[in-house]
């Protein structure tokens, strides 16, 4: 189970995400991410969404606690302030746990890749040239 602290659970928070977050597909599942300015003391926060075309009741529930394993172990790599959103696909409910840790991480990567680009961008974009 994720802590409290780090768990995202308020319907506007999850629409915001992805609306307005980046996104990144990686195999069974899409990944979204809103970074915002935040204090020290703002911890990432993380939620899930596993329709019905995941499955069945069970097979939903299934793939729940597998992915919030796979995030558990992967909080320290969302930034402070940000929320993400994981949002399982079908293919989800025959994948292994290690299959979803690689496609949660190599999204992650995806994003944080995404994230450099920009910083980098805007480095370059606001620099004055005489």
């Amino acid at each position: 189970m994720l802590p409290a602290a780090h768990r995202l659970r308020s319907a506007a928070d999850f629409t915001a995400v992805t609306k307005h977050g980046r996104r990144a597909r990686s195999g069974s599942m899409v990944v979204y991410l809103l970074t915002e300015p935040a204090g020290p003391d703002d911890p990432g926060r993380a939620g899930l969404v596993v329709g019905k075309a995941v499955g069945g009741s069970v097979v939903r529930h299934r793939v729940s606690r597998r992915l919030r394993a796979q995030l558990q172990e992967r909080l320290d790599r969302i930034p402070s302030g940000a929320r993400l959103v994981v949002r399982a696909l079908p293919e989800t409910s025959t994948a292994s746990s290690a299959a979803l840790g690689r496609d949660l991480g190599r999204a992650l990567d995806k994003l944080s890749s995404q994230a450099e680009q920009r910083a980098g961008a805007s480095k370059e974009g606001s620099g004055s040239s005489r």
